[in-house]
């Protein structure tokens, strides 16, 4: 077996974050670019304020904080020690402010109210995934960004990572020839996977699914990888573990008299920035951060499967486990010349970490160091060749792979740096959910949906 340092875009440009001390990025700038927040929970006081100015308070600075929850946004402000006004009103912060960017961080079912309002006011948009909901507000946000002449951002970080840019670059290598069939599988743990059922996630009408608010990171990677649009989408999905399947249920934790005997009880005051996020709001928006992932109000899928034709004749089965023992993903792409797999924190092919409870917040922090000793690895095997490659990169600690600190870094100091177009638009944020979308569809008619059912735009076979 061959055994390959990656050597190209990863090693010269995109690892170069490894090398290099945040601090020595920085130039002399007249000024900075003027951002503004609307949604400051978990994500939006996190990686797209803290961290960001954290790292690129250079370049960056906050000039507005926006959230339905008074009591948050002022605490988010407090936090953050920033010199900014805060608002309720998001037409008051784009009246009383003069941003560059306006940052969407909301419920998805919102997203689109937020973006197509900062584009009618002519301001620049970058939204955390998914895009929207729904194909008519999919459509809405990219008739506005047409007409206002300006452009919306679409956070996809994990384009970004060290590890998934060197599978992009050695698929374009096309050292397997053309690929025909691609196996996806991602699997949630029991710590992570319940969490989405605990929040505003685990209801339709806010997330329309995780085949939209999670799978989408998914189905955009594959779309990039692919260099290709999706045409068809057949599905089959359930809610067989969480919801209703149960005996007993409550509210929240907090409340539940079950706590002693749920398996699933969490108790967030342990959690002082989510308490302080959260709890200590509740009274201004009734919203429980540590829901009961037994309430009978769960309508969304916890077991999902797709099998998604493309333009160009590749076959992608996918599929999201949300109560695995373990957390982590494994892909294969099956060409006419050969096969490439890769995997994250298999059990039987790499080192777990100890505490599976933990690993989300160690992926989401703002940490970009390469563990000592660890890569990530990707297999390489050519027909007939009797031979195989591994090529290898450095796992990074957090941040999705490295992919939250490059992605900020690309949008707001190196925008020219965009390999591999993996800077995303409202075009790949419509692809990646149209897909999820249309699982949803198939599963509740009970038949295959075709992509142009649910948008004028023509699939590409190659993309760029």
């Amino acid at each position: 077996m061959k055994r390959s340092q990656f050597i190209h875009y990863t090693a010269a440009t995109g690892a170069a974050l490894l090398l290099q001390p945040l601090s020595s990025l920085a130039n002399k700038h007249t000024s900075k670019i003027k951002l503004v927040i609307v949604g400051t929970g978990h994500r939006g006081s996190g990686f797209w304020t803290q961290s960001l100015l954290k790292n690129f308070g250079a370049y960056a600075e906050l000039v507005g904080l926006c959230d339905h929850n008074p009591g948050r946004v002022n605490h988010v402000k407090k936090t953050l020690n920033v010199n900014c006004p805060v608002f309720t009103s998001f037409d008051d912060m784009l009246k009383n402010t003069q941003p560059d960017y306006v940052i969407v961080t909301t419920t998805d079912s919102t997203h689109d109210e937020f973006i197509i309002k900062a584009l009618e006011a002519g301001i620049d948009v970058i939204t955390e995934k998914p895009m929207t909901t729904d194909e008519t507000k999919c459509a809405d946000i990219i008739a506005a960004e047409k007409k206002s002449g300006k452009k919306v951002t679409v956070a996809f970080n994990y384009r970004h990572s060290v590890h998934n840019m060197q599978l992009k670059e050695i698929l374009h290598s096309n050292r397997i020839g053309k690929i025909t069939s691609v196996d996806f599988n991602w699997y949630l743990n029991v710590h992570h996977g319940a969490d989405y059922f605990r929040r505003w996630h685990g209801l339709k009408k806010f997330s329309n699914s995780l085949f939209v608010h999670k799978s989408t990171h998914h189905f955009d990677l594959l779309n990039w990888w692919l260099n290709a649009e999706p045409v068809e989408v057949s599905a089959y999905g359930s809610l067989d573990h969480y919801g209703k399947n149960n005996s007993f249920r409550g509210t929240n934790c907090r409340s539940c008299e079950h706590k002693s005997g749920c398996k699933f009880y969490w108790d967030i005051t342990k959690d002082e920035r989510l308490t302080n996020l959260y709890v200590k709001n509740e009274q201004y928006d009734g919203y429980h951060r540590d829901g009961c992932v037994y309430r009978n109000e769960i309508d969304v899928f916890d077991k999902m499967s797709a099998q998604i034709l493309y333009a160009n004749g590749v076959v992608a089965n996918y599929s999201l486990t949300t109560y695995s023992p373990y957390e982590g993903w494994q892909i294969a792409f099956n060409g006419i010349n050969g096969r490439i797999e890769t995997w994250e924190d298999i059990p039987y092919l790499q080192k777990l970490p100890e505490d599976q409870s933990k690993k989300h917040a160690v992926e989401m922090s703002n940490a970009d160091d390469a563990l000592p000793g660890e890569v990530r690895e990707i297999l390489l095997m050519e027909n007939f060749a009797g031979k195989q490659e591994v090529f290898t990169t450095p796992k990074i600690k957090g941040g999705h792979g490295g992919g939250d600190i490059r992605m900020q870094r690309r949008i707001f100091v190196d925008k020219n740096d965009n390999p591999y177009n993996c800077m995303a638009g409202t075009r790949d944020g419509a692809m990646s959910i149209l897909i999820g979308i249309a699982a949803r569809k198939s599963i509740e008619l009970k038949r295959p949906v075709r992509i142009s059912e649910l948008t004028e735009m023509v699939p590409m076979a190659n993309r760029f």
